[in-house]
């Protein structure tokens, strides 16, 4: 990738994009209208991000031949669902045709030194959702804080069999941030597996998606980020893409800041 080039930059930013809508208020007319976004002239995004409430009439406007793939969440926002809540809530979604499930980790138990129930929530989550299922684990890095905790939190959840590891739920006062997404990285890199990484909360400019582009480059290697391995959790962030990609002025986003 051409990270001198805003186009190339930016049409590499839509690839990778989880469009998400994780609003306390969402809507179906509203999470529907968001589907309709992930697909246009540039082509199409990686995902959308939903509340699970929505999979399946987003299934059945995506129908099962679109390349656009349905994520959501589970364990959300908060993380200290029962296990058995948490896994059902994770079948429900499977059975409507969610093809990825954002998982986030038990991160206050975590924090209070029980990585058991990080490996335990991991293993009953990824029971429910077996590969073709994309399992991505969401660490909440900004309230964990520690460098030490969210590099511990990221080999559970590698060791754990997650594909991908997520920064942040968008619903805290600290979220994507790049001091992070490189402990992360290195964790990725550490583990010899092929699993993805997923920055979320507070992308919103195609120099932001740069930024996190380069930082791949330099600790994964170049031509590392793919839609297989990188995703950006965003809503905020398309509209500086479809910006950049039509040479005109982005409108300031008023969406939330996933």
């Amino acid at each position: 990738m051409d990270l001198t080039s805003p186009k190339a930059v930016a049409a590499a930013a839509f690839a990778c994009l989880d469009l998400t809508e994780l609003g306390d208020n969402a809507t179906e007319e509203a999470t529907l209208a968001l589907v309709d976004k992930a697909i246009n002239r540039h082509g199409s995004s990686a995902a959308v991000c939903i509340w699970p409430r929505f999979v399946a009439a987003a299934r059945k406007r995506l129908g099962d031949t679109s390349p656009v793939r349905i994520a959501t969440v589970v364990n959300f926002p908060s993380g200290d669902l029962p296990v058995e809540e948490v896994v059902a809530q994770t079948s429900r979604a499977v059975a409507d045709g969610a093809d990825e499930i954002d998982l986030v980790i038990p991160w206050k138990a975590f924090a209070a030194g029980d990585e058991q129930a990080v490996r335990t929530m991991i293993r009953a989550v990824r029971a429910a959702a077996p590969a073709p299922v994309t399992l991505k684990t969401i660490l909440e890095t900004g309230e964990l804080k520690d460098p030490a905790l969210i590099a511990r939190a990221s080999d559970i959840a590698l060791e754990e069999q997650a594909d991908f590891i997520k920064t942040s739920t968008g619903k805290v006062a600290v979220n994507a941030t790049l001091e992070a997404a490189r402990i992360m990285l290195e964790a990725i890199k550490r583990s010899g597996r092929k699993a993805g990484f997923k920055p979320a909360g507070g992308i919103r400019t195609v120099d932001d998606a740069r930024a996190y582009f380069a930082l791949c480059a330099e600790i994964m290697g170049p031509g590392w980020v793919a839609p297989e391995t990188f995703r950006f959790g965003a809503s905020g962030l398309l509209g500086d893409i479809l910006a950049t990609l039509e040479d005109r002025s982005a409108a300031t986003s008023k969406g939330e800041a996933y």
